[in-house]
């Protein structure tokens, strides 16, 4: 598996969340035996286990929703329907996910981060959701 298929940005949004797009991508992925090498040590950990956490579902009750789904549509229904959170804390999920990285203890491993992709030389990176655009050239 040499070609990075790269799932879509972690700011991109689906059903009210943050991040979804992104888990929906990497499902998709991972089902179809695509899922390249770099994502799958933190499928279903980090930021997918966050969100996983925040709707309060468990990775295999969400991988069979992705699995038995053709289109977004449907995922989203299933979401709509199954996850009762509310605005406010979808809102406090998508600040934490858009904000992780300026915390002080995570500041180390951003840092690595960068350097492991040379991107030391980009200021502009100031979170984990920036570098992962900036890694997949987003931007």
């Amino acid at each position: 598996m040499d070609k990075i298929i790269y799932p879509r940005s972690p700011r991109e949004v689906m059903a009210g969340w943050t991040y979804l797009p992104r888990f929906v991508d990497k499902t998709r992925l991972h089902l179809a035996g695509r899922l390249h090498s770099d994502y799958q040590e933190n499928f279903c950990k980090g930021f997918d286990g966050a969100w996983l956490n925040a709707a309060g579902i468990t990775a295999e009750q969400f991988i069979d929703v992705v699995k038995n789904s053709i289109t977004d549509g449907e995922v989203t229904d299933w979401v709509m329907k199954n996850v009762n959170k509310t605005e406010a804390e979808k809102s406090a999920f998508r600040e934490h996910i858009l904000n992780r990285g300026k915390e002080e203890e995570m500041k180390p491993r951003l840092k690595m981060r960068k350097e492991q992709s040379g991107l030391t030389h980009r200021d502009d990176i100031l979170t984990m959701v920036d570098y992962i655009d900036a890694d997949e050239k987003r931007s």
